[in-house]
């Protein structure tokens, strides 16, 4: 972390008195995966690097749509939104790996007597959030722990989580950085099935994404911009209770539940999500991003612009770069 945080300091910056503007928008609204901007922001190291940044509120127009029409040229991307919208041929590359590992999962009332194993949910009903990931995603970790992987939705979004906890559903997903730490501050007990364990590739599950055209005809602006994030999210790592501070501080009272983002803070730093040992902040994995992009692509999520399901395995080395990072 130490050669990190001295490049840091040695960030490339435009030459003075070429502040330039730009604007990164959100993929929804503020939360610990978005803690290194506003660090970043806080602490001048935008400012430091030439840059006026802009960090967009989330809109019913989705980060990655706001990315590739220019609107923004930079944004926080969900991993399954990116895959997918790539392979229609979106303008989109990523730059960073802010999540480094999945922090989704199966989760069900810790009192269930009935459900000891992902054969279990098979007939039962779950509560989801309408994409085509959620169906290939549990049906598959079903069917490899020896299921059928037949069961009952009903799309609820963001209700999923007092519907299970009401008992109107049998089991939903929710993010253990974010949902799962809350279940423990609201005293629900849950237990849970990790994608990994049953044959789902693990991921990078959010990613600092540009517009790919925008990204070619700036390459110093765009450095300057992911390596003062990065000096961000690296600040996070090592001091997740003062970024969270900052977190709560820039959001100006967004952020009602300060012991959840706290919480969450902790779970991202001990749980390695951010950084992985003797990595730099952000690098993304080619064998994570290829595996499931396979996943994908196998299971037929992954479609082109005529909305067909893809023929041939996208080569996905065109689709990210470490370039921009400090190493």
């Amino acid at each position: 972390m130490r050669h990190l945080l001295t490049a840091a300091l040695l960030i490339a910056a435009l030459p003075v008195g070429a502040q330039e503007r730009l604007s990164v928008a959100l993929d929804w609204t503020p939360n610990t995966n978005h803690v290194g901007l506003y660090v970043a922001q806080a602490k001048g190291w935008f400012d430091e690097a030439g840059l006026e940044v802009d960090i967009l509120p989330y809109t019913d127009t989705s980060s990655g749509t706001l990315v590739a029409a220019g609107v923004a040229e930079f944004g926080i991307l969900s991993a399954v939104s990116f895959h997918s919208q790539r392979a229609t041929g979106a303008d989109l590359t990523v730059v960073k790996a802010i999540v480094q590992h999945e922090t989704g999962r199966i989760v069900f009332n810790g009192e269930r007597e009935d459900i000891q194993r992902p054969a279990d949910l098979d007939g039962l009903t779950y509560a989801g959030f309408g994409s085509d990931w959620e169906e290939a995603l549990i049906s598959t970790i079903i069917r490899n722990d020896g299921g059928t992987g037949v069961f009952d939705t009903v799309t609820l979004g963001t209700s999923a989580y007092e519907a299970l906890a009401n008992g109107r559903v049998d089991f939903t997903l929710e993010v253990s950085t974010w949902e799962g730490v809350n279940s423990v501050l609201l005293n629900r007990p849950q237990r849970a099935f990790r994608y990994a364990d049953y044959g789902v590739p693990d991921q990078h599950t959010t990613f600092l994404g540009a517009n790919g055209t925008w990204l070619s005809e700036n390459p110093d602006t765009a450095r300057a911009f992911v390596q003062a994030t990065q000096r961000g999210y690296a600040f996070a790592a090592t001091n997740p209770q003062a970024a969270a501070d900052i977190l709560i501080a820039e959001t100006a009272g967004m952020l009602t539940n300060p012991a959840l983002v706290r919480a969450s803070m902790d779970a991202l730093v001990t749980g390695g999500y951010l950084q992985d040992p003797g990595e730099p902040v952000g690098l993304i994995d080619t064998r994570l991003f290829t595996d499931i992009t396979t996943f994908l692509f196998e299971a037929g999520i992954l479609r082109g612009e005529d909305g067909k399901p893809l023929e041939t395995l996208p080569d996905v080395t065109t689709w990210f770069s470490n370039d921009y990072l400090m190493r």
